[in-house]
Formats: C-alpha cells, sequence, structure tokens
C-alpha cells in the first residue's frame, strides 16, 4: 500500500515537473499553433459561410416560384422532410452538435463535457449547412465557434499537448470560429476572453488574437472587406436626445428575460414531445416552408432582416408582429435542438426592438427621423449585451459588424442600462443556462477520471476576496498547489508570507478531473 502511494507521489511530481517546464517558452509556442489553427479554422468557416448562404438564396428562390404552383410546393415539402431526417441523422450519430455548440465548447474547456472533436466538426458542418440552407431562425455564429474549438482540439490531440495548452487551443479556435463568421477579429478575441474562457489571461489574449487576425485575414481574401452588416453612414445623436437611450436600454432589459426564459424553456417543451427527435426537428424545417411563401423577411437567421430597407418603413403594428414572429421561430428551431446558432437571431430581435422604439420616438416625441436607425444599431448590442452578459463583446461587434466607430458613447449607454436592468430582474446568461441545460441530459458524456495533473491560471481582480491578503491567509483546497504569481513582467515564487493584490496572474496545479471544480472556486475567490 505504501510503495503504490509513493509511486503515486512520483506521477504527479513528474506531472508537476513536466507542466512547468512546458510554461517557460509557452508564449512562442502558442503564437505558431494559433497561427496554424487559424488558418485551418477560417477555411472550413468560410466554406460553410459562403456554401450555407448560396443554398439559402436557392431555396428563398423555391419558396418563391412555388407561390400558386401546387406541384412545386409538394415537391418543396418533400425536400424539407428528407432534409429535416439528414439532420437528425447527424444529431444523433453526434449528441453534442445540437444547438448552438457554445455552450459545449464552455463545457469542453471546463472540463464539464467531453467530446470527439472530428465528429463534432464534421456533423456540425453538414448538419448546420442544412438547417441553414432550409431558412431556419438560427445563426452560423455558434456552429462556426464550436468548429473552431473542434479544430483546435484536433490539433492538440495531435501535437499531444498538455490540458492547460489544450484549453488555450480550443479557445483559440473559437476565437478564430467567431472572427471567420462575422468578419470581426476584435469581437472573436473578446467572447473568447469574456464568455468563453471567462478569465483575462495574457496567454489567452495572445493566442486568441493570432488565431483570429489569422482566420479573418483569410476571411477577408476570399469574402471582401466589406462589414458584415454594411450601414450607410450614421449620424451623431445629439445629447439632448440621449433620453431615448436610457429608455431603450430599460426595454431591452426587461425582454431579455422573454429571450432567455424562451429558449430554455422551448427545449424542455420539446423534451416533454412524446414523439421521436425526427419528428421534433421536422417541425422547424416543415415551418420554414411557410415562412419563405407568405413572409420572406424572416428566412433565416436575420441578416435580410437587419438590412431590409423596409424594415425603417413599415407601421409599428407590423414590426410588432415581425417580433413576435422573429421570437417563436428562434425558439421553435432552437429548442428542436438542429445545429444552429442564437447570436444572429439575437441581434435581429435587437434591431427590432430598437426600430420599434425609435418609431414611437420618431411619431410621438418628435425626434427627427435619421436617427431611428442609430436606435437600431444601439439595440443590437444592447440586448446582446442583456441576454449573453458579455457588455464588451456587445460593443465591439457591433463597431465591427457595422464599420462604424463613432456611436461609442450611445452604445456604451444602452449596453450598460440593458446589462443593469437585466441584472436587477435575474436574468441569467443564456449560454450559462443552456450548459446546465446540456449537462442535465443523460446522454452527454462526461469527462473521464484521471490521476494527471493540470495547470490553471487566474487573474486577481479589484475587491476579490484574496485580494489584499497572504498566501497563508487563503484556505486554499488540500489538491491545489500554487506554483507561481505573476506580477507585469516578473514572476514571483509564491510563500506564505507573499501578498496577493490586485491583477495578480496566479498559477495552480490541480487534478485534471478535479480542474472544473477547482476552476470554479477559482473565479469565485479571485473575481
Amino acid at each position: 500500500m505504501k510503495k503504490k502511494k509513493i509511486e503515486k507521489e512520483k506521477r504527479e511530481m513528474s506531472g508537476i515537473e513536466e507542466i512547468l517546464h512546458s510554461k517557460a517558452r509557452i508564449k512562442y509556442r502558442m503564437i505558431i499553433q494559433s497561427f496554424y489553427i487559424g488558418i485551418l479554422t477560417s477555411i472550413v468557416i468560410v466554406s460553410y459561410r459562403v456554401f450555407g448562404e448560396k443554398l439559402l438564396e436557392m431555396m428563398a428562390t423555391l419558396y418563391k416560384n412555388s407561390i400558386g404552383n401546387t406541384l412545386n410546393l409538394f415537391l418543396i415539402f418533400i425536400g424539407l422532410i428528407a432534409m429535416s431526417l439528414f439532420v437528425s441523422y447527424c444529431v444523433k450519430k453526434e449528441p453534442n452538435i445540437s444547438g448552438s455548440g457554445i455552450p459545449q465548447v464552455e463545457g469542453s474547456i471546463g472540463r464539464k463535457i467531453q467530446t470527439n472533436w472530428f465528429t463534432v466538426l464534421v456533423y456540425k458542418y453538414l448538419g448546420g449547412i442544412v438547417s441553414m440552407a432550409a431558412g431556419l431562425s438560427i445563426g452560423r455564429e455558434g456552429p462556426s465557434v464550436q468548429m473552431g474549438a473542434a479544430i483546435g482540439e484536433g490539433y492538440s490531440n495531435y501535437r499531444n499537448k498538455l490540458d492547460y495548452e489544450h484549453k488555450y487551443l480550443l479557445t483559440s479556435g473559437a476565437s478564430a470560429g467567431l472572427a471567420a463568421a462575422f468578419n470581426a477579429p476584435l469581437s472573436g478575441v473578446m467572447f473568447a476572453l469574456e464568455e468563453v474562457h471567462k478569465n483575462f489571461s495574457p496567454i489567452v489574449l495572445l493566442s486568441a488574437m493570432v488565431s483570429a487576425m489569422t482566420a479573418d485575414t483569410l476571411a477577408k481574401f476570399v469574402l471582401g472587406f466589406k462589414p458584415a452588416l454594411h450601414f450607410s453612414r450614421l449620424h451623431i445623436m445629439p445629447i439632448k436626445y440621449y433620453w431615448t437611450l436610457i429608455i431603450l436600454g430599460i426595454i431591452l432589459g426587461l425582454l431579455s428575460y422573454v429571450f432567455n426564459k424562451g429558449v430554455v424553456k422551448s427545449k424542455k417543451l420539446y423534451k416533454k414531445m412524446p414523439i421521436k427527435m425526427e419528428f421534433k426537428i421536422m417541425i422547424p424545417f416543415l415551418l420554414s416552408a411557410l415562412i419563405g411563401i407568405y413572409m420572406p423577411i424572416l428566412l433565416g437567421g436575420g441578416h435580410s432582416l437587419i438590412m431590409s430597407p423596409q424594415l425603417l418603413k413599415i407601421g409599428l403594428i407590423s414590426l410588432i408582429i415581425l417580433l413576435v414572429m422573429k421570437m417563436l421561430l428562434t425558439f421553435i428551431a432552437f429548442g428542436s435542438g438542429v445545429p444552429g446558432g442564437i447570436f444572429f437571431p439575437l441581434l435581429a430581435i435587437g434591431a427590432l426592438i430598437g426600430t420599434i422604439v425609435g418609431f414611437i420616438c420618431v411619431s410621438y416625441f418628435n425626434i427627427p427621423n435619421r436617427y431611428l436607425i442609430n436606435l437600431t444599431i444601439l439595440a443590437m448590442a444592447g440586448y446582446f449585451a442583456a441576454t449573453v452578459k458579455a457588455p464588451i463583446t456587445g460593443i465591439i461587434l457591433i463597431f465591427e459588424m457595422t464599420g462604424s466607430f463613432g456611436q461609442l458613447l450611445p452604445l456604451s449607454i444602452v449596453v450598460f442600462i440593458s446589462l443593469m436592468v437585466s441584472e436587477i430582474i435575474g436574468v441569467e446568461p443564456v449560454y450559462e443556462m443552456l450548459l446546465e441545460n446540456i449537462l442535465e441530459n443523460d446522454e452527454v458524456k462526461k469527462v473521464n477520471k484521471s490521476d494527471k495533473k493540470t495547470l490553471l491560471n487566474i487573474s486577481v481582480c479589484l475587491g476579490s476576496d484574496v485580494e489584499g491578503k497572504l498566501v497563508s491567509e487563503v484556505d486554499w483546497p488540500e489538491d491545489m498547489l500554487i506554483v507561481s504569481i505573476q506580477r507585469g513582467n516578473k514572476e514571483i515564487l509564491p510563500r506564505g508570507r507573499t501578498m496577493i493584490i490586485e491583477g495578480d496572474m496566479i498559477s495552480v496545479v490541480v487534478n485534471k478531473d478535479e480542474s472544473a471544480l477547482m476552476r470554479d472556486f477559482l473565479l469565485e475567490i479571485c473575481s
């Protein structure tokens, strides 16, 4: 018994030494590896975008031409049934492709979910393209993030990287995926830090920036430099009209509750349906034919809806109908389990809310009509911030997607107010809610037990529980070993009398199978 214990301790010490040795030159390795991941991710996501958009255009034309033609309409429904059965097959083969994919990436990085990167990549790609082609109310960004992370995981497995490097490469892939999906490299970086990794580490920042910039460069080479949402010149709103921003932020914060609860409730309702998965997924596919014929503006994730010039000209009642319909279509599509994101539908819903508020302000409070488009754009960032709880990403995303950098102050006001209102009424981050929902599913493969060690890095925030305390004063878990504290360019070997200050980056070695629990603990005491 004693011999086994000694051998286990030797293995643990060997693992710790390996981690510390590899940590020395990690920055340079991350630059090279993230560059490769950025290239691979861009190739996959650009083709995903091109095929998805072209096929959606073809299906939209078929929907339009089927009006009054019974035979064409019949053939379209047969085709949609076949498409839904193919998507059902993909989801059955790899359950982790269901839905957005972003919660699965967070679960994988947090070691709460174990995935097969190859099957996720293949089936998400095929199932996502078919779902987009049919015109379902889903976005390309969630699948792009998940496929990017899968490429990072595949590269990491091929190179046989340590667990903590493995997480960095997953984050790099996720960052590159969002950058290529939206032509928005800075948003990809910030989303990786703010939402996926939930930690501002210099290594994560460096690797995410390299992969995102690489992916975006290749995407722009193929698709051009035009922003994902290209608006004509925006007017700067005078401060005397800023009271409209306060109203807009409050409404966005309140309606974020409806969206977040609706997304989760729709998944639970589908789960209770006493029918097979094939028939559940068939529902949004068949519904998309009716939408394509009678309300084609609502087809797809929402790009055509946001960019439609008619959006600013139709009446208030029509706008409200579009808003309700877009929400319901998103709930129906996402709840069924098809591989597709809620990112773009979320922006489209925000744009509709902003247009409705702007219409009321223009019609009844004498706000100049030229500022209506401002409220539409600002609402996208505010609604994203209120539902996802990633305010900085929301602000940067709208900058990059619209190509307009003159709206920083109004953007910040709307985002801050909507975020505060959503916090006050208890709105939880949508991706965390979805991850909890996934973990309740028995089909999800949990992470295998292991006696290996891994490295966790966490930054110390101002006002956190550990800030200003000595290392010896913190009640650390028994199986956690603090190996270093990075303070600026200086690396400190921690001792009992070492004081932890704001801005420190603490590196700890933990058991691999306990890393998710330890990560949550560190986030709680350091945030």
